[in-house]
């Protein structure tokens, strides 16, 4: 039964088995010391380790539940499923490598209900990720600002609060290849930030590669904004003035010095060419990419699948 005096976690496991029991150590106290009735989902995205069997002895505390997907459908996709189940007020989501200390979120609590704020996001502070991980946020980041137009300075960590109407609208808008950050402040009117700590992932290895970076980023963008059709028109008309101004240029210079000067024209007509036929590769790339997510959104599949939801009962009384 919801509560709007509880508060929900929302933790997306992919290939945790490592983490888990480290998490769930540090998260109980945390949750406890706030002295009000509270959850924590935790969504099993298809591991392939041993992360569901040890999600499944946290169900023996009734404050855990697991929900189990089908297959792996990727982190933003998983956090969307156990907001479909959640029962809180309040909302946090956090990753379960420990990056995001636990310990942060009644800070994210106190700054939510003091503020009367509809969502509330964080900044890592001296973050301990990568070089090849940190320079992907930082052009993450500067993406979703001009999209959104909400200046939020750090739109990757997924340590963030939510008040439960902003999670509601955001699983009614079933789109698919969404950026959870960014779809969250569409329907919020009042968006801060804190500042949080940031730690060492705490066992196995990080699940996101530069390739997931990349895709990420071009979900954003493809999911909030017609930005790169724009670019394709702007940059075809900048390419047709360019080579009209470089047709007129080589005309003069054929008239000055002679057929001989660029060997004929064959090596100038085959320069050309080739950036032609490159723009059009790109661009009919880009549409395409355009065209498949419309295919997507027009089946209508569900983004994820829910196998199973592991959760003793009773519920705890609050």
């Amino acid at each position: 039964m919801d509560d709007p005096s509880k508060i929900s976690v929302v933790i997306p496991v992919y290939n945790e088995e490592a983490n888990l029991r480290a998490l769930r150590d540090r998260l109980s106290p945390v949750m406890e010391g706030l002295r009000r009735p509270y959850e924590v989902v935790l969504i099993d995205d298809g591991s392939r380790d041993g992360s569901l069997a040890i999600l499944r002895e946290f169900v023996a505390d009734p404050h855990f539940r697991v929900v189990e997907l089908t297959r792996n459908y990727g982190q933003h996709a998983a956090i969307l499923a156990g907001f479909s189940v959640v029962r809180g007020g309040i909302v946090v989501t956090m990753d379960a490598d420990l990056q995001n200390p636990p310990e942060e979120i009644p800070r994210l609590i106190e700054a939510m209900e003091k503020g009367g704020y509809d969502v509330v996001g964080t900044i890592r502070r001296e973050r301990k990720d990568s070089l090849l991980r940190t320079l992907p946020s930082r052009l993450i980041n500067v993406v979703a600002r001009r999209i959104t137009k909400v200046r939020m300075t750090d739109w990757g960590c997924m340590l963030r609060a939510y008040r439960r109407h902003i999670v509601d609208y955001m699983c009614a808008c079933r789109e698919h290849a969404t950026f959870i950050p960014a779809l969250a402040t569409y329907f919020s009117k009042r968006v801060t930030e804190i500042e949080v700590g940031h730690e060492e992932r705490f066992g196995g290895t990080s699940n996101y590669s530069m390739w997931k970076l990349i895709n990420l980023q071009f979900d954003l963008v493809a999911s909030f904004s017609d930005l790169p059709l724009k670019l394709l028109m702007y940059g075809g008309i900048g390419m047709a003035t360019l080579g009209v101004f470089f047709g007129i240029v080589l005309a003069v210079a054929r008239l000055q010095y002679g057929a001989s000067w660029a060997a004929e024209g064959v090596f100038t007509l085959f320069a050309v060419l080739f950036v032609f036929v490159g723009m059009q590769f790109f661009a009919l790339g880009v549409m395409g990419e355009y065209i498949g997510r419309i295919y997507r959104e027009v089946r209508k599949r569900p983004e994820f699948a829910i196998e199973k939801v592991h959760e003793s009962a009773p519920e705890p009384q609050a």
